[in-house]
């Protein structure tokens, strides 16, 4: 059903594209204003710096671009993103040492975030009633009567304005739209901030030729946990590490840390890699050649415009990804938590006779609800650290608590999943965004999985090993129930 004549995009990155998926069913034009000129094939632009690290597409991300683009997973792993499953094809350092191969509930596409981009690009290109006008500036809002009607923006050829019965906000973390909205006359979002002071720190590498790799790369992604050992230790072994695997036989080398510096040059880069906890990160990329330079990242503080407690937002504009909300990147909720807000706001379009005075009230408050589950994952690591700033800062007493409880928690969900099938399909429900992590511990038979695993391992009784020496090789052998 067709809502309007013009909705307009305010930005071309995965979340407006998204959006404009979410928005041709109902619009006779979709518009999509994009500052940058978009690469025809998947390559680095200016729009979008975090490109350089790795980006996980957590599976209620990939069902959420799939519903709005029919094929794009096809598509995605045609371009050569590769479809894994994590506790078969990666080799996880946590805790005391490697964790065992196993087969578990959870897959995963991994890909550049420039892949994922074209391929996205292409659907929304498909679309005949979608336009992306690139090398498009927005300049600001028009307002009439309480509701946002319209967009002005600049190209090279001068100003230019367009009507607009919706606009969308996706611009990123550094969205001006608050500040135009203040200028005439709305009150200022209340935000909810926490910055964990995260910084990440990417390289670019070849693959050496399959046939050339050593036999002991049974793996494909290495992740390397930061220690849990309070004692005396190497900065580094605080360290968040993975070796991520993407399309063209590549790899990006990337390093982060809550808190701490991070290298900034290749030789810093490379030196600080082989102090981390385990040597096979080092000679790994030892084994690869590098492609790129050193990416340094620090932008990553949580942040929630929290649009839907205004009286009365304005009609006419909705917001979608870290315009609204924006994650620790680390957490990797950022492309799928904008895709489902995109899929959200396309539920509601649907469901609506027409674009009344209450449309954006009722879609803001479902998408409060949406976000509050990657917020509240994020909050329940980053309040941990010392370090971390802002309205969201907890009591000291309450961060004490965190930090000493969210290690051994995890360790122990991470533990009992590896062991007990209800654990497991609930802990990757929880790590893709499909469940909160309360209502997985409300589950009676996950809190049974829990209790049992603890008292099995108080005895020394595990039906699966682990923890095997980080020093060593991780071991090939799959201990998945069936293989056993």
């Amino acid at each position: 059903m067709r809502l309007g004549k013009t909705a307009v995009v305010l930005g071309g990155s995965a979340a407006g594209l998204c959006t404009a998926g979410a928005l041709a069913p109902h619009f006779d034009r979709v518009l999509v204003l994009e500052r940058d000129e978009l690469p025809a094939e998947a390559e680095h632009r200016r729009g979008v710096p975090q490109s350089k690290h790795p980006h996980f597409l957590l599976n209620s991300g990939r069902r959420a671009i799939e519903a709005l683009f029919p094929g794009f997973e096809d598509d995605l792993v045609a371009a050569g993103g590769l479809h894994l499953m994590p506790s078969l094809d990666a080799a996880y350092l946590d805790g005391p040492g490697w964790s065992a191969r196993k087969r578990s509930a959870m897959t995963m596409i991994y890909s550049s975030r420039i892949l994922i981009e074209r391929v996205l690009r292409d659907q929304v290109r498909g679309l005949a009633n979608v336009v992306i006008r690139e090398g498009a500036a927005v300049t600001g809002l028009t307002v009439r009567a309480g509701a946002i009607t319209g967009v002005g923006f600049t190209t090279s050829d001068g100003g230019e304005h367009v009507d607009a019965d919706l606009v969308v906000d996706t611009m990123g973390r550094g969205s001006p739209v608050s500040g135009w909205l203040a200028e005439a006359g709305w009150p200022e979002p209340e935000v909810r901030t926490l910055d964990a002071k995260v910084t990440y720190t990417s390289r670019w590498y070849d693959l050496p030729a399959p046939a050339a790799r050593p036999a002991s790369w049974w793996w494909q992604h290495l992740v390397i946990m930061p220690t849990p050992d309070k004692g005396a230790h190497p900065a580094e072994h605080e360290f968040l590490v993975n070796f991520f695997p993407i399309e063209g036989n590549r790899v990006i080398a990337c390093m982060g840390s809550w808190g701490l510096a991070m290298p900034r040059t290749t030789d810093a880069f490379v030196e600080t890699a082989r102090r981390v906890r385990t040597p096979l990160f080092a000679d790994a990329m030892d084994r690869c050649a590098p492609t790129s330079e050193v990416h340094l990242t620090r932008s990553t503080g949580n942040k929630w415009r929290r649009y839907d407690r205004l009286r009365t937002p304005p009609a006419g504009l909705v917001f979608v990804g870290d315009s609204i909300c924006a994650f620790n990147p680390f957490y990797a909720q950022g492309i799928s938590s904008a895709a489902g807000s995109a899929l959200l706001l396309r539920e509601h379009l649907s469901r609506a006779e027409r674009l009344d005075a209450g449309f954006v009230p009722r879609f803001l408050g479902a998408q409060r609800k949406l976000l509050a589950v990657p917020w509240r994952l994020a909050m329940a690591r980053d309040q941990g650290y010392a370090c971390a700033e802002g309205t969201e800062k907890a009591p000291e007493w309450k961060r004490r608590v965190l930090d000493a409880v969210s290690g051994p928690a995890f360790s122990l969900i991470v533990g009992a999943a590896r062991e007990y099938e209800v654990v497991d399909e609930h802990f990757a429900k929880v790590f893709n965004l499909d469940e909160s992590l309360g209502e997985m511990l409300r589950n009676p038979r996950v809190l049974a999985g829990l209790v049992r695993y603890r008292v099995r391992s108080a005895l020394g009784k595990h039906r699966v090993p682990f923890g095997f020496d980080p020093q060593a090789e991780p071991p090939a052998t799959d201990y998945s129930p069936a293989a056993a």
